[in-house]
């Protein structure tokens, strides 16, 4: 199992946590055998927790123009008309993905094309669901212009748990659809702002799969 980036001071502060656990538990409590093993199979529990968060699974992207691919894994939460007042200023079909503690945390472009814009939103830390996390929460805002002038805005939103959000996109770079943006630590939501018209393939309460599923199909 490949282990992300992002993961590897989460991890080395995991194994500290264990071990200083477990060297005062052998201190104080020597000849209570039942419970070391109990705090043995907690420690355990809770490394395979934090490895199994940051794990970086392989995956093969298709690419396609007219495709908007999923962001990140998850669950779809929203799918609804509203008004974007960030940047685009004009009416979207917003789609919004939920990633709950057990799914994969990176963080994808759905597009290909320029970044037009980026900013990073300090914030609350609303629980994911909550109608007012979008423009609430801490949170990053990305828009790529796609080679035929199509924009698509994106956001990393964290909740109640994600308090770590991190994005690699800049303004006027490249970015390939599929490739990571970004890495959201414990659970969160990625919200989507599609043109109108867009014709959305996915069902609320679907599972998807960041990188691999099809979220919509662009009009030319």
């Amino acid at each position: 199992m490949t282990i992300h980036k992002e993961g590897y001071s989460s991890i080395a502060l995991c194994i500290l946590f264990i071990f200083v656990l477990n060297a005062v538990v052998h201190y104080l409590l020597p000849n209570t055998a039942w419970f070391t093993w109990i705090i043995y199979i907690l420690s355990f529990a809770l490394f395979v927790i934090i490895l199994q968060f940051f794990r970086s699974p392989a995956i093969t992207v298709i690419m396609n123009d007219q495709h908007v691919i999923c962001p990140a894994d998850g669950k779809v939460v929203v799918i609804e008309e509203t008004e974007e007042s960030e940047f685009l200023k004009d009416k979207r079909i917003q789609v919004s993905v939920f990633m709950s503690p057990i799914n994969v945390h990176i963080n994808r472009n759905p597009i290909s094309g320029i970044v037009k814009y980026y900013r990073y939103h300090p914030g609350k830390f609303l629980v994911a669901w909550h109608p007012k996390s979008s423009t609430e929460n801490e949170r990053t805002t990305v828009v790529i212009e796609n080679k035929a002038g199509v924009s698509v805005l994106f956001r990393q939103i964290a909740g109640a748990l994600a308090r770590r959000i991190v994005c690699y996109s800049k303004e006027g770079q490249q970015a390939v659809q599929g490739e990571e943006f970004g890495f959201i630590k414990f659970g969160s939501r990625v919200d989507l702002f599609l043109p109108l018209g867009t014709e959305i393939k996915v069902g609320l309460g679907e599972t998807v799969k960041g990188g691999i599923t099809v979220l919509a199909h662009l009009k030319n």
